[in-house]
């Protein structure tokens, strides 16, 4: 543990979640303060200087703080999990970054999208029409991880990196929402792969009921 590893945030934040699913995985202590959401706090003048942007999470780890789940995902396995989450070879390590950008900018948004609209949105104000094409979107970036994985068990490899949790961590939802789903057979094997670690299964497997049908929470 680094002198005085702590996070912040809410488990039912799938960008926390990935934090926690890294930390877990690596077996790193830390302290958890709760915010957001029914926990509040995130207006407060000390977690706005903590994060500007006032969002969950932030990571503090002795004098440096952190915001913006990826640039945290990265830091805990370059910190903590050397030749583990972070791969030692430049090579494997840029095609892990190809696919955590990637996430960030292709299918985040698009899922992202589909549950707000799908899930948070009250049902009585669900637009149809927007739903499917978010859900277009989503199925779409879900193809190419799918053609990847056909090939590697692993985004990046053969092995577990920190682009697997940046993508993983909104599988639990996409695959326990009632949604049509087409047949993908590399990111249900991948799905299958990552609910055998307990870092995963504890971090990510977690209910998102609290979420359903709020717009602001």
């Amino acid at each position: 543990m680094g002198p005085g590893l702590r996070l912040w945030g809410r488990a039912s934040s799938a960008n926390v979640q990935k934090t926690l699913w890294s930390l877990w995985e690596l077996g790193v202590s830390y302290e958890h303060r709760l915010v957001g959401g029914a926990h509040g706090g995130l207006d407060t003048p000390d977690f706005r200087a903590m994060n500007p942007n006032g969002l969950v999470p932030v990571l503090q780890d002795g004098e440096l703080t952190l915001w913006e789940s990826h640039a945290i995902l990265r830091y805990v396995a370059a910190a903590y999990g050397a030749d583990g989450l972070w791969p030692s070879d430049p090579r494997q390590r840029a095609i892990a970054d190809q696919w955590t950008d990637w996430t960030a900018a292709t299918f985040q948004p698009a899922w992202i999208s589909l549950f707000w609209l799908l899930v948070r949105t009250p049902e009585d104000q669900h637009d149809l029409e927007a739903i499917a094409a978010a859900h277009a979107k989503t199925v779409a970036a879900l193809r190419i991880l799918d053609a990847n994985l056909a090939e590697r068990d692993y985004l990046a490899g053969d092995r577990l990196s920190y682009a697997d949790i940046a993508a993983g961590v909104l599988l639990y939802r996409w695959f326990s929402m009632e949604i049509d789903r087409p047949a993908m057979p590399g990111v249900e094997n991948w799905y299958r792969r990552l609910r055998e670690s307990p870092a995963f299964c504890r971090a990510v497997m977690v209910s998102y009921d609290e979420l359903i049908g709020r717009l602001a929470f």
